[in-house]
């Protein structure tokens, strides 16, 4: 069975007015539309054949989502696929590894707090990995920068109080973790008479943007610094006295183009400051906040959450499997991922024998079932469908196309 998805529009506050309205061809309302979600997560399922999805998955699990994915994960569809389009940064986030999950699900679970509840952590006992693949140019932060590269930059900012809350990510007789660690937790801890030190990164920020620093005859500053620079500036216009402010100038920051990827796995502290993409994930409601939010920041279970190794590992390279189909490789066992472009000769939709997403993000594709009694569906830009795991189909048109699946078949 192929069906189409209708799909569930989140109006998060840091959402764009327009990039989703126009992907799906629709007028806009005037209000943020900051995701768009497919899939069958229990708090926004997509609607399929006029029902909700996790309805259709509990009736026949095995025959929409494939007995191995059912067999590893349960059944339910383990991975979720969305659109996000941020014209303002979201907050510093984390998400827990699976061991954590069911931890942390456990214990509060047995401490009676409700699940919806605001100073709830766990709402899941599931990891969250994601991947990000870019629409267009995206900023984000990921990670932490080496602590002596920040102690340097903070130098060069001249805020002294804010020189001496960092000072220690330059003691080299300590592990990088720890110190990241150490200085993470006691930015994010300020009091509220110690938070001026905020706005006055912001103000040193700023000048070094405007290009007000400096003397006649001296070097400008570094690209690095002015990267720097324009982060505090960017998250301080949206929170002011944030401390989280602090905190991110503590990471480091990647610049994404049409197509460019990333991995965040599990304990990867991130935050997308603008742009749009494909996301995919683990099928979760597990996020760890540490501030550049008006939401509940548990500072200690973040902490717990958090890997606090130094450095980018690299954007993620696609793998070119036939023509025309590439697969985003991860060490993550709830899905797999693909991006085709879909032209000339028909391609076979990737992740067989396992329920699948897709959606179009340009053009417009039919699936074609190769299965007996099976019907071709139709999809453009902004459209997505189900494909269930025995279903046979073939992509045949002009159009991208993201493909989600479980990830248990993935080489």
């Amino acid at each position: 069975m192929t069906t189409k998805l209708t799909g569930t529009i989140q109006p998060y506050g840091w959402g764009s007015r327009t990039v989703i309205p126009d992907l799906l061809g629709i007028p806009p309302t005037g209000e943020p539309q900051a995701e768009l979600w497919f899939g069958a997560h229990p708090l926004a399922p997509s609607i399929a054949a006029g029902r909700p999805l996790t309805e259709l998955i509990a009736e026949d699990p095995k025959g929409i989502i494939g007995a191995a994915p059912v067999a590893a994960f349960g059944p339910r569809l383990p991975f979720l696929v969305k659109i996000i389009a941020a014209d303002q940064p979201l907050s510093l986030q984390a998400h827990p590894s699976r061991a954590q999950a069911e931890a942390g699900y456990a214990r509060e679970q047995a401490a009676g707090i409700p699940r919806d509840a605001q100073n709830r952590t766990y709402r899941d006992g599931w990891p969250k990995p994601e991947v990000l693949c870019a629409l267009a140019a995206t900023e984000a932060l990921y990670g932490f920068r080496d602590p002596e590269e920040t102690y340097a930059l903070f130098e060069q900012l001249g805020v002294s109080a804010a020189v001496d809350l960092v000072a220690e990510l330059a003691d080299g007789s300590a592990r990088p973790q720890d110190r990241l660690c150490r200085v993470f937790g006691r930015l994010l801890r300020l009091s509220d008479s110690e938070r001026s030190v905020v706005r006055e990164v912001a103000a040193a920020a700023a000048s070094i943007c405007s290009g007000e620093t400096g003397r006649i005859g001296e070097a400008g500053p570094s690209e690095a610094l002015r990267y720097f620079a324009a982060t505090a500036v960017e998250l301080s216009s949206f929170y002011p006295s944030d401390p989280g402010v602090l905190a991110a100038s503590l990471m480091n920051r990647v610049s994404l183009q049409r197509y460019d990827a990333i991995f965040l796995p599990p304990g990867n502290l991130h935050a997308y400051l603008r742009g749009c993409g494909v996301e995919i994930m683990a099928n979760s409601d597990n996020v760890m906040r540490g501030g550049l939010t008006p939401k509940f920041v548990n500072v200690e279970e973040l902490l717990k959450v958090l890997d606090f190794t130094p450095g980018f590992p690299g954007l993620i390279n696609p793998v070119l499997q036939p023509p025309g189909v590439w697969r985003y490789p991860t060490p993550t066992p709830e899905f797999s991922f693909w991006r085709l472009e879909v032209g000339t000769d028909p391609i076979e939709l990737p992740g067989a024998g396992t329920g699948r997403i897709v959606l179009v993000t340009n053009g417009s594709v039919t699936l074609a079932s190769g299965t007996a009694g099976g019907e071709a569906l139709s999809l453009r830009r902004g459209e997505s469908a189900l494909v269930t795991a025995a279903e046979k189909v073939r992509l045949i048109g002009a159009a991208d196309v993201f493909v989600g699946a479980p990830g248990v078949l993935d080489g």
